[in-house]
């Protein structure tokens, strides 16, 4: 029993002189580990007769109970001590000021999309969608563009495998698709700008695989060349925030319009710089004209009663000579120091009274 005392004096000597959690742990396996001291005396008592083995194993469990609560004593004791050193040393100065939270933007091209449905809208336009996969019928053959013409080639419409009612798919290249579907799914009066992306076969510096047109009709009985003209001059007075922009229209020929024109505004290159507004030169921006009447009779609608005009321009476009963005490629790189620059908090909807500045 002295040597037992003795035991208990030194193990509870070294359990007070732990100094940290690993110098207790080392200490709790050299006493109550398998090979500990205390281990190695409750291995004894089966060489020990039964009654020196009773009084024994008493003494053994007394002595590891007592162990056992000291141990985990220490170790509360020592874990205190661990979280205060570490709390004084993480300590906030709340006097500091806040850390500045990063805010999200809007992308050039959804922000250009938000303006041209708000001067649309203003205009009495709603917003109609399509599908981005089209067949054959929708994208060329209903917008009275011949399987000869070269948008049909494979190098410049994205063809994809199968057919939908016998009729190849395709990526769409334009938004007119969604024309022809308005115009077999409503009837007229129609008033409806399309919005989407398209696809082609192209890449450079003001080209992509893939970008964003938005594109405009209006059906009606009395609709003619002069409200075509005098809604397109105040979309891009009101869009590029210039009350008195030049714009001109040039014959052109479109297998969806008849007569068809492209839609130009006043700029200057002066210096090698561009400058959208008064200037001497001219810059083609969208192409517009009446609806053919083979279009409107692929649509179930008489072109002997109903009249009206259509127009397309492409989203990136507008917004790079807006915002003097100088690749489009740029536009779809994800690199968020691009989109710092050129990206938008919320903001104002435009006015077809002095459009929207930045």
């Amino acid at each position: 029993m002295d040597d037992l005392d003795k035991l208990r004096t030194d193990l509870l000597a070294q359990v007070d002189a732990a100094a940290d959690l690993k110098a207790l742990e080392d200490v709790r396996v050299g006493a109550l580990g398998k090979k500990g001291a205390v281990s190695e005396l409750m291995k004894g008592l089966g060489r020990m007769d039964p009654e020196a083995r009773r009084t024994a194993g008493a003494a053994f469990n007394v002595l590891k109970t007592e162990i056992a609560g000291a141990i985990e004593a220490r170790r509360k004791r020592l874990e205190g001590a661990a979280l205060e050193a570490r709390l004084a040393g993480e300590r906030i100065d709340v006097t500091l000021p806040a850390r500045e939270e990063q805010r999200g933007s809007l992308h050039p091209v959804s922000q250009t999309i938000d303006e041209v449905v708000a001067i649309f809208g203003e205009m009495g336009f709603t917003v109609a969608e399509g599908p981005d996969i089209e067949s054959d019928w929708y994208n060329f053959t209903a917008l009275n563009i011949p399987p000869e013409h070269p948008a049909r080639q494979e190098q410049d419409t994205f063809y994809l495998p199968g057919e939908t009612d016998g009729r190849p798919t395709v990526l769409r290249t334009h938004t007119s698709p969604v024309q022809i579907r308005t115009m077999l799914n409503a009837k007229p009066p129609i008033r409806v700008i399309c919005p989407g992306r398209t696809y082609r076969c192209d890449y450079d510096a003001t080209h992509s695989p893939m970008f964003h047109q938005v594109e405009g009709l209006v059906i009606d009985e009395t609709t003619h060349m002069g409200h075509l003209k005098g809604c397109l001059i105040d979309f891009c007075r009101a869009y590029f925030g210039i009350d008195d922009l030049p714009v001109r229209f040039r014959p052109s020929y479109f297998p969806f319009t008849e007569p068809s024109a492209e839609v130009d505004i006043g700029c200057s290159r002066a210096g090698g710089e561009l400058k959208i507004g008064h200037g001497g030169d001219w810059l083609e921006i969208l192409g517009s004209g009446m609806v053919n009447p083979a279009v409107l009779e692929n649509c179930g609608i008489d072109p002997t009663r109903y009249q009206g005009f259509a127009f397309g321009m492409g989203l990136e476009r507008i917004a790079m000579l807006k915002y003097g963005i100088p690749d489009l490629r740029t536009f779809y790189e994800s690199d968020l120091r691009w989109l710092r620059h050129y990206g938008f908090a919320a903001l104002d909807l435009p006015s077809m009274v002095g459009g929207l500045s930045r």
